[in-house]
C-alpha cells in the first residue's frame, strides 16, 4: 500500500535542519553523522527532503500503527545521496487525527 495522502506529504525544513542534520539535538542519536556522511547538509536541506519524498512515491508502507495522535506509517527503502551512495533507511510518517496530509516524524539508518 502507498502512503495515504501521498500528494500532500509534508516535510518541514525544521525537521531536517533542526533535527535530522543537527548533531546538537538531544534526540538526534547519530542521525546527523549518518546523513552528513552521505553528503547531505543543512545548507541544502531540500536535497534530503527530495530524497525522502521520492521514497514515499516509490516505496510501500510496510506497517501502520494507530496511536494517540493519529496513524503512523513506516516505509523502508533506499535513498540516493549527494555522494552517489544509496542508503537504506526507515522513515516514519504520521497522519494526524482530523488531517489528511502525512507528515515526516523521523528517519534513521535501517538494516535488515
Amino acid at each position: 500500500m502507498k502512503l495515504p495522502g501521498l500528494e500532500k506529504t509534508v516535510i518541514e525544513r525544521e525537521k531536517i535542519v533542526g533535527y535530522l542534520l543537527n548533531p546538537a539535538h538531544p534526540d538526534n542519536g547519530g542521525k546527523s553523522a549518518f546523513f552528513q556522511s552521505l553528503g547531505f547538509s543543512p545548507g541544502n536541506w531540500q536535497v534530503l527532503a527530495s530524497a525522502l519524498r521520492h521514497l514515499t512515491e516509490t516505496g510501500e508502507v510496510t506497517k501502520s500503527v494507530e496511536c494517540t495522535h493519529g496513524v503512523k506509517y513506516i516505509i523502508d527503502g533506499y535513498i540516493d545521496s549527494p555522494n552517489g551512495k544509496k542508503a537504506k533507511v526507515r522513515t516514519i510518517w504520521i497522519v494526524d487525527r482530523d488531517q489528511d496530509a502525512p507528515r515526516l516524524v523521523t528517519v534513521y539508518p535501517h538494516e535488515e
